[in-house]
């Protein structure tokens, strides 16, 4: 359940961008960068809570995501989204090699913080994170809402449809897409903290490509129409997977092309923009 939430939101960070008509096929990074920042402030940090940890993983995230877009908001199409990846595989091999701060390929391991003050064990640790992220993922779904409601995700939605008109009528469109970046930064960081706080371990693999690529998977089967598909999205995905390795272990990963391909021809607008057509038809004959 916390993956499956975790992953929401991180998707939830494509959908913000995807709303701009533009696709990150490297992510990841922001969830590696989060689960890295997370790790060495417990391990430096023995006595901080789980809080500051959390905190200190999308605050990592945020500055990353920052200096990031001063670059890249400038690019669109196939260049934003093949310069994240190629910034998110340099970061990647970096991780990789410098053992001494990120531990390499083992990645860091860390001790279960308190929470609020709470030494918990892991049964009680993982329920109360558990419920956390649900709370979580609950005001993140609430704020992406607002925010693509807002002028601010408004002006989003006008750099796919009609950037020159925007810059036309004296918006920046640069500016409006690095606002965008660094919200979607900051939701992948949140998810890669939590996922990194109740495994008590982060590595590389958090922010390779292949875990990207199912960041933009989810949002692509979800819709970017709500920011409740990201969830569904999410939801959908995990449990693909699990009936996937358990019936077909060898070819879980035909089962789940298979579904993007059907959603794409049958659901070009994700799964919450086929419900809400529905809703609409519905509407209509009533």
């Amino acid at each position: 359940m916390i993956t499956f939430l975790s992953y929401g939101m991180a998707a939830l960070g494509l959908t913000v961008l995807m709303r701009a008509g533009q696709v990150s096929f490297g992510h990841a990074m922001y969830a590696a960068i989060g689960g890295y920042a997370v790790a060495s402030v417990a391990r430096s940090f023995p006595a901080v809570d789980a809080v500051v940890v959390l905190l200190a993983g999308v605050l990592a995230s945020v500055v990353a995501g920052s200096l990031a877009a001063a670059f890249l908001s400038r690019y669109r199409g196939i260049f934003f989204g093949m310069l994240n990846l190629g910034i998110s595989m340099v970061l990647f091999a970096l991780v990789g090699k410098l053992y001494h701060w990120t531990g390499g390929t083992d990645g860091l391991r860390f001790e279960r913080p308190t929470i609020l003050g709470m030494a918990l064990e892991r049964g009680e640790f993982e329920l109360t994170v558990l419920l956390l992220t649900l709370g979580l993922a609950i005001a993140v779904a609430w704020f992406v809402q607002r925010y693509f409601a807002s002028a601010a995700g408004q002006m989003m939605s006008a750099i796919k449809t009609n950037e020159t008109r925007l810059e036309y009528i004296g918006i920046s469109a640069r500016k409006s897409l690095a606002e965008g970046y660094v919200i979607s930064s900051a939701l992948v960081g949140l998810a890669g903290s939590l996922i990194a706080l109740v495994q008590g371990l982060v590595t590389p693999e958090s922010g390779y490509w292949i875990r990207s690529g199912e960041y933009v998977f989810i949002a692509i089967l979800g819709g970017a129409g709500h920011a409740v598909g990201a969830f569904l999205g999410a939801g959908v995905f995990e449990v693909i997977k699990l009936v996937a390795a358990a019936y077909f272990t060898n070819a879980w990963q035909i089962l789940l092309g298979t579904t993007l391909i059907a959603v794409i021809f049958f659901a070009p607008h994700g799964m919450m923009g086929w419900l809400q057509r529905r809703g609409t038809q519905r509407e209509r004959k009533a």
